[in-house]
């Protein structure tokens, strides 16, 4: 029997865990997969854990938590034969959204159960690797704002959002990427192996998680009325369209800003320097999932999306999960 190690971050996200092992346990069981499970209990345990699953050949790790415990799990499986299973139990769940992996835990443990492997790639940003998305600037402060808060979930994260906004000023960076440099001052910098921050925000709509290319997202700075619109522009889908937005696709990059500050890697914040070099790694990471979805279409895929959403939060009710 093969084997897969499931790994519960629980106090990630706003969803009761109760009773995910033994649903695991008993789902996977039944497509001939043992599983066995271990709880972080602090930051950097999902990535020992991930690890040491890799170490031991097993088939898969599975992360079930939010963004932060994806990049964790995943981190631990690099250049490995193990591959990323994700049941997405996060606020945004970014990764699992993008590779159209359901936040309904019976329709994710399917996609594991079917043992569809595919091979995909990650980036780093000064050797610190992110699976999603990377930002600076307005994103960047928004989740740090987020991350002081006492409460997880779609709210907290709207009224972070709401309150930066309310004071964040533009930046100065100096990008160098395919034999270019440009000087700008920006609202948002992101870079993207996948195409949403998550919650259907589609920051890079024509990303790929398996070209061997970042996407560069550049919100320049703008009115504050332009950068509404561009608000409005991320969750229709309509982003490539803003006339604030610049976009490139790039297999390495260096950034330089004027001061240190907050950056974010996959939604999670973390302090970088002044330079920041990015690099994206071609099919260095194995994931369970049905493949990239369909290409985005303004204003029908996230409507496709939401419906799907809110189905799978009423079949939670039903079976009070």
């Amino acid at each position: 029997m093969e084997k897969c190690l499931l790994i519960v971050n629980p106090i990630s996200g706003t969803t009761d865990k109760q009773g995910l092992a033994e649903r695991t346990i008993h789902k996977l069981r039944r497509a001939d997969i043992k599983v066995e499970v271990l709880y972080t209990e602090r930051p950097g345990d999902a990535r020992e854990y991930a690890g040491i699953a890799a170490q031991k050949g097993y088939l898969g790790a599975i992360a079930a938590g939010g963004d932060g415990t994806v990049n964790e799990v995943a981190s631990g499986l690099i250049g490995s034969n193990t591959a990323l299973g994700i049941l997405p139990l996060g606020s945004g769940n970014g990764l699992a959204r993008h590779l159209n992996i359901s936040t309904d835990i019976s329709d994710a443990l399917n996609v594991i159960s079917k043992r569809n492997i595919v091979d995909c790639d990650y980036c780093d940003a000064n050797g610190h690797p992110f699976f999603c998305t990377f930002g600076l600037g307005f994103d960047a402060a928004v989740s740090k704002s987020f991350s002081k808060s006492k409460h997880r979930g779609l709210a907290t994260y709207i009224r972070s959002a709401l309150q930066e906004y309310l004071k964040f000023e533009p930046s100065e960076y100096l990008l160098e990427a395919n034999g270019k440099r440009i000087r700008f001052r920006a609202f948002i910098v992101a870079a993207c192996n996948a195409s949403q921050y998550g919650n259907n925000a589609f920051i890079a709509p024509e990303a790929s998680i398996k070209d061997g290319l970042m996407d560069l997202t550049i919100v320049h700075a703008g009115t504050p009325f332009t950068q509404a619109i561009m608000g409005v522009d991320l969750l229709t889908g309509m982003i490539r369209n803003n006339m604030i937005i610049q976009t490139m696709k790039v297999k390495e990059a260096t950034i330089r800003r004027l001061e240190e500050g907050p950056v974010h890697l996959d939604g999670d914040p973390m302090d970088m320097g002044e330079e920041i070099k990015l690099f994206c790694h071609h099919h260095q990471l194995k994931i369970f999932t049905t493949g990239e979805p369909h290409p985005v279409h303004p204003f029908l895929t996230p409507l496709k999306y939401f419906n799907r959403e809110i189905l799978n939060r009423l079949r939670r009710l039903r079976k009070d999960y």
